[in-house]
């Protein structure tokens, strides 16, 4: 019976403490990686530029990286249909 009343405790537990997730905005190209005391690291995307990232990244202990979800999909308009191709 404790034992049930244990993992009662533990799932209510873990469904009202909130999880948070890293995120990776896909507006930016570059990411700035943290390592910080403690064993976290966590990643901010929020850089145009690599240039920009490292500038911010100068001095600290952190690394930049390219963003794995950035969103490089080009925009067709109704010209590039058909280009260079035989109709």
């Amino acid at each position: 019976m404790r034992v049930l009343g244990w993992l009662i405790l533990t799932g209510a537990t873990m469904l009202l403490v909130p999880a948070s997730a890293q995120r990776y905005d896909p507006r930016y190209p570059v990411c700035l990686q943290v390592w910080e005391w403690g064993g976290s690291s966590p990643i901010y995307c929020t850089f145009t530029s690599w240039e920009q990232c490292q500038a911010t990244a100068s001095g600290l202990s952190a690394m930049c990286l390219n963003n794995p979800y950035w969103s490089q999909a080009r925009q067709h308009g109704r010209g590039d249909r058909g280009r260079g191709e035989a109709w």
